[in-house]
């Protein structure tokens, strides 16, 4: 999952891993804008970043159930790293955050012809049912008003929504709320994710989670193969809704 960070709570090297569960700057919100999106991506390269993001993407892939070649629209995208999975999974990726210097990094690294620009969440600049899936991967936990971006998201998308959000009924709430990159951040619990889809005309919403043990170690790992997507404590909550 995603996390903003301020300039000062940035981890020095070596540190990520233990600090922070992701680090990103989504749009539409009130965390400042100022960083270095490569300290942001490189946590991906270690370890603990690595499987994190690997098994939070393979959730969202086997439940958005896209068909190859279809488009999809990664609302909060920081520096493309759910963007550029998208697009080598054989998709018409693009993605879409009001952070420049995100963006401009994004396109330095892309991958598979997956495209960037600059936009705000709440005010998308397409047309409607532009493309057939749309994700925002924790970028609604620090949106400002998430029922406008999210009925922005279902006005572009014809098929299927996913967000990707915190987890209130999760052991990493229990670690970290309220704390460094955690700070200001909206934790959801499942009925409230369902009742977000709902105002926004979507009434079918599907709801799994991963990441039970956040540390990431060996046990964690066990757990996580063991562990049912449906039993709703792992800190990283994924929402899908459907048109009715």
């Amino acid at each position: 999952m995603t996390i903003p960070l301020s300039p000062n709570s940035l981890p020095q090297a070596g540190e990520r891993d233990s600090d922070s569960l992701r680090e990103f700057h989504p749009i539409g919100t009130n965390v400042p804008n100022q960083y270095e999106p490569s300290n942001y991506d490189a946590w991906y390269a270690t370890p603990r970043g690595a499987w994190i993001g690997e098994t939070e993407f393979d959730l969202l892939h086997a439940n958005l159930r896209p068909e190859p070649g279809a488009s999809v629209l990664d609302v909060g995208c920081g520096t493309g790293y759910f963007t550029r999975h998208l697009a080598r999974a054989g998709l018409r990726a693009t993605g879409i955050d009001a952070d420049a210097a995100a963006i401009r990094y994004a396109k330095s690294r892309t991958v598979a012809g997956e495209r960037y620009l600059a936009g705000d969440a709440c005010t998308l600049p397409f047309p409607d049912r532009r493309f057939d899936y749309g994700v925002a991967i924790t970028s609604f936990c620090f949106i400002t008003d998430p029922v406008r971006a999210l009925t922005e998201l279902v006005r572009v998308t014809r098929r299927r929504v996913a967000l990707g959000l915190l987890n209130r009924h999760s052991l990493l709430y229990r670690q970290k709320y309220g704390q460094g990159a955690y700070r200001g951040a909206h934790w959801h619990t499942p009925q409230e994710a369902r009742h977000l889809f709902g105002q926004c005309g979507m009434p079918r919403v599907t709801i799994r989670s991963a990441i039970f043990l956040p540390d990431g170690g060996g046990i964690a790992k066990r757990i996580e193969t063991a562990m049912p997507n449906h039993v709703l404590l792992g800190g990283f909550l994924l929402a899908l809704g459907e048109p009715a």
